[in-house]
């Protein structure tokens, strides 16, 4: 079962520090093309300990159907 909540990155403001990979205990995160930080909805429970040590302040813990909604 999901969570409630998922973490979301503003991929302008993140710089790639890795931070946030460190912070994440369920690997939830990844920088694949290495200029933002991104989030695997699946692994992702919402915790907010990405967004607690993010220097940027770029990653924000949302509901998932608000995160749903911003896609539609």
């Amino acid at each position: 079962m999901k969570s409630k909540n998922i973490a979301t990155v503003n991929k302008s403001v993140c710089v790639s520090c890795g931070a946030c990979l460190d912070a994440c205990p369920m690997s939830a995160i990844s920088t694949p093309d290495g200029c933002y930080a991104k989030v695997n909805e699946d692994l992702c429970v919402g915790c907010g300990k990405c967004s607690r040590i993010c220097p940027t302040g770029c990653i924000s813990i949302i509901k998932r159907e608000e995160q749903q909604n911003e896609e539609n």
